[in-house]
């Protein structure tokens, strides 16, 4: 999977992106609570597209949003979209792009099929959290579901979602694992950095 074929293939769907969101808003607090999304926090949406989340961050209070996407028009609609002192969405590569602070939460929703490698993946976001901060990867549809969804046009920019008790054990090799679901509604770990 080439990095500019999942820019161009969101790049192409961001125009209808929200208006295609199946959203389950019962997965999603749960996913949000689970990660410790809460009152004053800071947050870092990885792969945050148009900035779906963001409606739900603000309504728990948050201190501040930092969205990155890989896609410049997700990034572009996504700032038309959430004009909030709190937000601040961001194009750039999250395996690349360094940051000045460190974040609360780090959240990956409903796209980490999508990078091609989880452990690295894994490793660089742990730079970026705060003792204490926590790493999401959450999704508000089963695994089974993902793959369905990603078999068709996505596929050639998807790997599949691994099963949460791998990517968990991914996860305690720097966190505390605090949260596994895999089960028919959604999919979920969720690790808390210790130092």
């Amino acid at each position: 999977m080439l990095k500019q074929e999942v820019i161009d293939f969101f790049d192409s769907l961001a125009p209808g992106w929200d208006a295609r969101q199946i959203l389950d808003e019962g997965n999603i607090n749960t996913i949000l609570d689970n990660a410790g999304v809460g009152v004053g926090r800071s947050i870092l949406d990885v792969a945050c597209g148009t900035g779906v989340l963001v409606p739900w961050y603000l309504e728990r209070k948050v201190e501040s949003v930092l969205g990155v996407d890989i896609s410049p028009e997700m990034i572009r609609i996504g700032q038309n979209n959430h004009q909030n002192p709190k937000v601040s969405l961001i194009h750039g590569d999250i395996e690349e792009i360094n940051f000045d602070r460190k974040f609360d939460c780090a959240m990956i929703f409903n796209s980490f099929p999508h990078f091609p490698e989880p452990e690295r993946l894994v490793e660089r976001l742990i730079e970026f959290l705060e003792p204490g901060g926590s790493l999401s990867v959450g999704h508000s549809m089963s695994r089974v579901q993902i793959d369905q969804c990603h078999s068709g046009s996505a596929k050639k920019v998807s790997l599949g979602l691994l099963p949460a008790e791998e990517l968990a054990a991914i996860f305690r090799k720097w966190l505390d694992v605090t949260v596994v679901i895999d089960n028919d509604e959604m999919y979920q770990v969720v690790g808390v950095k210790t130092s």
